[in-house]
């Protein structure tokens, strides 16, 4: 009974956040698909065997399914669930079907329709963020030494643990988030560092970078400032904004988590980052058990924070996911006509083994992080 419910600690929490990111992301697609005239035949929640559902008056079936990684609207011409047309149906169309096919919809009615899935979880992350940094405050690391490396720039400068840094070269500085972006960009060079020591009063510094240097797999040298500081365990703190300006804040925050997956990503494919932080349903499942036991304020984060990860990953130009559909139509918008069904197919397989192979290595991934280390 006790794996029975340690077990339902990770699991329920895992189901009931991606399947509402899921329904969010696939609810993005329906509605501007209905809005533009396309008839949508399923709108799944889960893959598999159906659980349950039902018909609406317009023709759609509402189910759940059994396999909960994922969802699918299923609309009129479409041959599965990745929306492949399915040519032979197509051909065989009435003119009133052909009114409900989104094949047969102009080129940037299909954009629209693809683009909103990835856009509704842009939005339900806003959405969240903005509720949170209303309620609870957005969260910051104060700018306070928690511990200096041994031998490190910061220890051979003189900084010590409990000083606030305030100014880094006259710039004042308020979270140790921009602390870190500072230092980063100036390996090597002499910074004038304010300090306001735990003790009280003020003091000024001279602190240079240790360099760090990496080089990719193109031989490409990256070059990092290092200061030898972290922040404290007790750092953190909350900024609270008005209902009004609350939004603006979420904005900033989703194009920022946007960015750091973007330049993660970015690492890891020029070989700079090891790929073994790239997690799967598994490190998904575990983190949002962790969370939920944390509250529901982590929890909501956690969602606001995988919603934005879904429509980032979901924009990517891969055939299968909404920005390949997205990729083919930008190109028949370039060309003036669409790409031949033969370059369609093909880049639908390459796509499926992109996607596999990346789910096959965020799984190996989550074994060896869960079950090993």
């Amino acid at each position: 009974m006790d794996f029975i419910t340690s077990l339902g600690w990770y699991v329920v929490p895992f189901v009931c956040v991606l399947s509402v990111l899921v329904f969010i992301h696939e609810l993005g697609h329906y509605l501007v698909a209905r809005y533009n005239g396309v008839g949508v035949d399923v709108f799944s929640i889960g893959f598999g065997p159906e659980i349950f559902g039902w018909n609406d008056k317009a023709g759609t079936r509402w189910k759940v399914s059994w396999l909960p990684l994922g969802g699918y609207v299923k609309m009129v011409g479409d041959a599965d669930a990745a929306s492949t047309p399915d040519t032979k149906a197509l051909k065989k169309m009435t003119a009133k079907e052909k009114s409900r096919s989104l094949f047969y919809k102009t080129v940037w009615q299909r954009i629209a329709v693809s683009a909103a899935g990835p856009l509704a979880n842009y939005l339900f992350a806003i959405v969240l963020f903005s509720v949170l940094f209303a309620t609870v405050g957005q969260r910051f690391t104060h700018p306070i030494i928690g511990s200096v490396v041994e031998n490190g720039a910061a220890a051979v400068a003189g900084l010590q643990p409990g000083d606030r840094i305030l100014a880094i070269n006259d710039t004042p500085v308020a979270t140790f988030e921009e602390v870190q972006v500072m230092v980063s960009a100036h390996p090597g060079e002499a910074l004038n560092i304010l300090l306001e020591p735990a003790q009280g009063g003020r003091r000024l510094l001279v602190a240079s970078p240790t360099l760090s240097e990496t080089t990719d797999y193109f031989g490409n040298v990256h070059r990092v400032g290092l200061l030898g500081v972290m922040s404290g365990r007790d750092a953190s703190g909350y900024i609270h904004h008005s209902w009004g300006t609350a939004w603006i804040y979420a904005i900033q925050e989703v194009f920022s988590l946007s960015w750091q997956t973007l330049k993660s990503l970015g690492h890891i494919i020029i070989g700079a980052k090891s790929a073994d932080g790239l997690g799967g349903p598994l490190r998904i499942a575990q983190m949002s058990g962790d969370i939920a036991q944390s509250g529901m304020v982590a929890l909501v984060w956690f969602m606001a924070l995988l919603s934005v990860n879904l429509g980032l990953i979901n924009f990517f130009p891969v055939p299968m996911l909404d920005g390949g559909h997205l990729l083919f139509y930008f190109a028949e918008v370039i060309r003036g006509r669409p790409l031949s069904e033969r370059a369609q197919e093909w880049g639908f397989r390459i796509g499926f083994g992109l996607v596999v192979g990346l789910m096959l290595l965020s799984t190996w991934n989550d074994i060896i992080h869960i079950f090993v280390k």
